[in-house]
């Protein structure tokens, strides 16, 4: 499935419905990088990490709110990064994608309350497929003397953080 095909994307719901009968959460994951100085990257670069980053969440979170205002409840769990909030040099195309996943959140909490949750979860670096293949061992490192923790997350531990925000414990959030 490609999340950043509205008719893929459609076609998921349309087989979630069948299957579940419904949909009460969602969580919307898709995220790559491509590592390169701004004046380097190229458009279809950019525009290849907007569409899986930022458009495939637009596309997802319409098809579930569609579904979601029937029973007049549901939550919405963003996947965003810290590089949305801060930036970071070499990712001008990621640090972009993942602020509009922010303010995509934010409005969407604006315009659907109060029921709808919706929440951008914006993890720090997280030991990941995607960061291993980007980083050498010595990046990792390099990295990790910059958090206070002195390592990564692990992908364990951002998952404990999406199942507490979809949970009723919390419903205030």
């Amino acid at each position: 499935m490609d999340v950043s095909n509205p008719e893929d994307v459609r076609n998921a719901f349309i087989q979630s419905d069948e299957l579940l009968g419904g949909i009460d959460i969602l969580i919307s994951n898709a995220g790559i990088s491509i590592r390169k100085r701004f004046l380097d990257i190229k458009y279809e670069q950019w525009s290849k990490v907007m569409r899986i980053n930022l458009d495939s969440m637009f596309l997802c979170c319409q098809e579930a709110i569609r579904r979601m205002k029937k029973q007049n409840k549901g939550v919405i769990l963003l996947t965003g990064s810290t590089n949305g909030l801060y930036g970071h040099p070499l990712y001008t195309d990621y640090n972009s994608s993942k602020a509009g996943v922010i303010i995509l959140a934010k409005t969407l909490a604006l315009e659907f309350a109060p029921w709808l949750r919706v929440n951008a979860v914006c993890p720090g670096y997280v030991l990941t497929p995607l960061q291993k293949a980007e980083y050498t061992s010595e990046m990792l490192e390099e990295l990790n003397d910059e958090i206070p923790l002195n390592r990564h997350a692990s992908p364990e531990e951002v998952a404990g953080l999406f199942a507490f925000l979809a949970s009723s414990q919390a419903s205030f959030i």
